[in-house]
């Protein structure tokens, strides 16, 4: 079976012609004239495939001039001469430059709970500090887990586990943890992170009962299983452990080398904070202190602050707040936007379905239904950009419905609402969400990564096969934009594009193929389209005078190559507010 792993490959990276380029006047030829004084401040690039995203159609420059944080020129490299003649010249040499590469939807809480600690799930992993393998079949699983546990679990510390996934490992519940220890307390995350399973230690480290979670129906105390709003209303009480500090700050750590490894120069959550306002933020600052090469947006969660702030009002009064009090350098609160839940995770297989699943089982809804209508309402009437988290056909189409009441009711223009995910939607719904203005942010590795298996069990062969029905939306001209929602995706732009040019899944399947989509549309859906999803689309996403100086540099272009070969493009720099940063190895890059 062929699967994608992070494969560890040692590459030598051109660094003479990034460092010496930049350092003395060249002429026209590529000769230096040192006579004149060359400005630090200004760069000139020109001589590969400058890909500029600035537009309907593809379209490259000869030159482009950045001065600072800020492009001032593009255009031909005879004009650049002129018009900037003590600009430091910088020889691409035949490569290719894009603009940075933009991640609308990740979360740093989980990548930071996820990347330091113990990964088993069903597919490798590859991280800055080694491979985590796949495992499948359940007696491989328990086996795997035992050994974890028992080498590395402690009495009185929580140990967690992520990557579990019922349909690659089986049945699993508190009792069969607590087989593995009785003393050590280990909790397993769900490959959705949207689900737990404690074992009878964690419980009582956790200080919790089972009167505290009395009449929540997403929780199965004799499992020990807490999901969606069992797992919402769980975060928090574990909120303590989760954000300690060291392991933390690593994880917070690796994040960073996964970002500028893959090219990106600007990430978003939507969502924020997971569990804990003031601890979460603060962590991340530690980080974003280091300057790494990269901007963090944040979109306030209207579900978590709901709980928190004692209500809607409470909560939107709050994020009136966030641009002006939290903001920093390089961490923003993006004003007038909010990101709301509807229906259960895919990975999960509980996000809503129109029609049941095979098993007979239903799907879950992350908000109460009354208590979704009254959130987008207030954020509507408020003039937000609501992003929302929705999968299944059932769970989108209740946004979709829920936006129509509002829109007669009050009508907006370029409203820009976003679904985020879309596991399942038909053509039809396409049609609506085309009508109705909203805009796409989809995860296209969710047809790598599940089509296959739910095919088998869960959805069946029509709508497994159609999971992430790209090309509906983009042949009806709606913004979509691709996202890995780390970690249900590796944080590898060019992963998610290859997967929506190709649509091949995990065990080799060429499937849906009516919806793939051009390579431009892929490459828009992580440049200027993944910054139109966070309202940022002036500022980066293109190569256009006027924008941030954000470029990503390419060993080979997307459009010169065979389609099943664009997961393998190396990245070999990445260009930050106008600043160097030399991947000098790339071990981070999928087969």
């Amino acid at each position: 079976m062929k699967i994608f792993y992070l494969k560890k490959v040692s590459i030598i990276v051109l660094i003479t012609f990034f460092l010496t380029s930049c350092d003395e006047k060249e002429s026209k030829n590529g000769t230096s004239t040192s006579s004149e004084k060359i400005d630090p401040n200004i760069t000139l690039y020109f001589g590969g495939d400058i890909i500029t995203m600035d537009g309907e159609t593809f379209a490259t420059e000869e030159a482009v001039v950045a001065q600072n944080k800020e492009i001032v020129y593009t255009g031909s490299l005879d004009d650049a001469h002129k018009k900037f003649p003590n600009a430091k010249k910088h020889d691409l040499k035949g490569k290719t430059m894009m603009p940075g590469f933009v991640e609308p939807h990740v979360h740093p809480s989980l990548a930071a709970t996820m990347l330091p600690n113990e990964i088993i799930a069903p597919y490798d992993w590859v991280l800055p500090n080694g491979t985590k393998k796949g495992v499948t079949g359940h007696k491989e699983y328990i086996d795997k887990i035992t050994a974890s546990i028992t080498n590395n679990a402690k009495e009185g510390e929580m140990y967690f586990i992520w990557g579990y996934h019922q349909l690659w490992h089986g049945e699993l519940s508190k009792a069969i943890i607590n087989s593995i220890t009785k003393d050590k307390p280990v909790g397993i995350i769900h490959r959705s992170f949207h689900e737990i399973y404690l074992n009878d230690a964690a419980l009582e480290l956790l200080g919790i009962k089972e009167e505290d979670f009395k009449g929540n129906p997403q929780v199965e105390w004799e499992k020990g299983h807490f999901y969606e709003g069992g797992w919402l209303a769980l975060v928090p009480k574990m909120a303590p452990i989760m954000l300690e500090p060291v392991r933390y700050m690593e994880g917070l750590g690796m994040m960073t080398q996964l970002i500028q490894k893959n090219g990106i120069t600007t990430v978003a959550e939507p969502g924020f904070p997971s569990s804990d306002f003031d601890g979460e933020l603060a962590l991340l600052k530690k980080e974003m202190e280091k300057n790494p090469p990269y901007d963090v947006y944040l979109i306030p969660s209207g579900t978590q602050l709901f709980s928190m702030k004692g209500g809607n009002e409470q909560a939107m009064a709050f994020m009136e707040t966030l641009e002006n009090t939290y903001s920093t350098d390089n961490i923003h609160f993006l004003p007038k936007q909010v990101k709301l839940f509807s229906d259960g995770a895919i990975y999960s297989q509980l996000m809503q379905m129109k029609e049941n699943y095979d098993d007979g089982h239903n799907g879950e809804w992350m908000t109460p239904l009354d208590l979704f209508k009254e959130q987008i309402s207030l954020y509507w009437d408020n003039n937000y950009k609501i992003h929302v988290h929705s999968n299944g056909d059932k769970g989108i189409q209740q946004v979709l419905d829920y936006l129509a009441i509002d829109q007669k009711r009050n009508p907006r223009n370029n409203h820009r609402l976003t679904l985020h995910h879309m596991g399942y939607f038909t053509d039809a719904m396409a049609e609506e969400i085309k009508q109705l203005g909203v805009e796409a942010s989809v995860n296209p590795y969710y047809l790598w990564a599940l089509a296959d298996k739910y095919s088998e069990s869960g959805l069946g062969k029509e709508r497994g096969e159609n999971l992430v029905r790209i090309n509906s939306l983009v042949s009806r001209k709606i913004p979509v934009s691709f996202h890995s929602d780390f970690s249900m995706a590796p944080m590898e732009p060019l992963t998610l594009a290859w997967t929506a040019v190709n649509r091949v899944t995990s065990e080799n399947n060429a499937l849906s193929q009516d919806q793939k989509i051009s390579v431009y549309d892929a490459m828009r859906a992580i440049t200027i389209d993944a910054a139109r999803t966070l309202n940022l689309e002036e500022q980066i996403g293109s190569i256009a005078e006027g924008k941030t100086a954000n470029f990503v540099i390419l060993d080979k272009s997307p459009f010169k190559i065979n389609p099943m070969e664009i997961k393998d493009i190396k990245v070999l720099a990445t260009i930050f507010n106008g600043n160097f940063n030399i991947i000098k190895s790339n071990n981070l890059k999928t087969k």
